[in-house]
């Protein structure tokens, strides 16, 4: 029987690997990929199809089908989200008649509250845990911009069936998707929410881009000073990170497109409602919930988030 994926969110992680599965599987009798997009973004890949620019080469991907009707959506057997954080009630309860029994949720946002606020809408249905290292983003509308060389994808889960993640993997692995299945998913998931809350923090709160960080010894005190109290909070929570995890973020940083900066502050430049909730506060609050003083998190989270105080 064919396996249906519904891709949620086509910003620069959806648009990407979606885009690679949706190439994959276009002639495929047995895997279909489905675009779950409205608006300008659905109307322009469905007239002339997902465009995907990296540093060296272009791409048109066709998915089988583009809709934000669930009846035309049908049921799925796997759903792999990726829209912002803000939007991941109101955009699964919309879809609430295409997630049945056997539907396996994948969550690729950007904070680390996902998979447990998922399973109390879908308490019955099997929810991974993911997270991806990609530089990407919508130029256009239908247009994804990926930069450098980082396009990882790391997934798992301790209560699903082997079976299911090994077919999911086998999926991703089939579309030349970089996916790894990863037994210590929690781990794995905070180590990236590490680099990007700090990133996103830093970012947005100094309105500098990654370059500019990087050559400034009071930014990247900032940045540091934000890595060494999310590290704190994480060892509170009992989560066994790297000891040198500060150091190994700090790495990622510097390989990192100088040009790049994080999603949250190109959604604060553009006047956007920005994930400030899930990358900055979110450790102010489980900071608070352990024990763990974020003085600098806090600081930030008056500043971005002014009317929380």
């Amino acid at each position: 029987m064919k396996k249906r994926i519904g891709i949620l969110g086509l910003g620069g992680v959806g648009g990407y690997f979606g885009g690679l599965l949706a190439k994959a599987y276009q002639e495929s009798e047995e895997i279909e990929i489905v675009f779950i997009a409205r608006g300008t973004t659905q109307q322009t890949i469905a007239e002339n199809g997902l465009k995907i620019v990296t540093d060296d080469s272009e791409m048109i991907v066709h998915p089988k089908l583009v809709s934000n009707d669930p009846k035309e959506i049908g049921e799925l057997d796997y759903l792999i989200c990726a829209t912002k954080t803000y939007d991941i009630e109101e955009s699964l309860l919309s879809l609430q008649s295409c997630i049945v029994a056997k539907t396996v949720i994948l969550p690729l946002y950007n904070g680390v509250d996902a998979p447990e606020r998922i399973q109390k809408i879908f308490p019955h249905n099997d929810i991974l845990h993911g997270c991806v290292y990609i530089i990407s983003m919508i130029t256009l509308p239908g247009t994804i911009r990926k930069m450098g060389f980082y396009e990882k994808l790391f997934f798992g889960s301790k209560t699903v069936s082997s079976s299911k993640l090994e077919e999911l993997q086998e999926i991703l692995q089939q579309a030349k998707i970089e996916s790894y299945l990863v037994e210590n998913i929690e781990e794995t998931v905070w180590e990236k929410f590490i680099f990007i809350s700090a990133l996103a923090s830093t970012t947005s709160y100094l309105n500098q881009h990654i370059g500019e960080i990087l050559d400034n010894a009071d930014a990247m005190a900032v940045y540091v000073e934000l890595l060494h109290e999310i590290d704190a909070v994480a060892k509170a929570k009992g989560l066994k990170l790297p000891e040198d995890i500060v150091n190994q973020t700090i790495v990622k940083l510097e390989k990192s497109p100088r040009e790049a900066t994080s999603s949250m502050h190109r959604d604060l430049l553009a006047g956007k409602n920005t994930e400030a909730i899930s990358l900055t506060k979110f450790v102010l609050n489980e900071g608070m919930k352990y024990g763990v003083k974020t003085p600098l998190y806090e600081k930030i989270t008056n500043v971005l988030l002014p009317e929380n105080l």
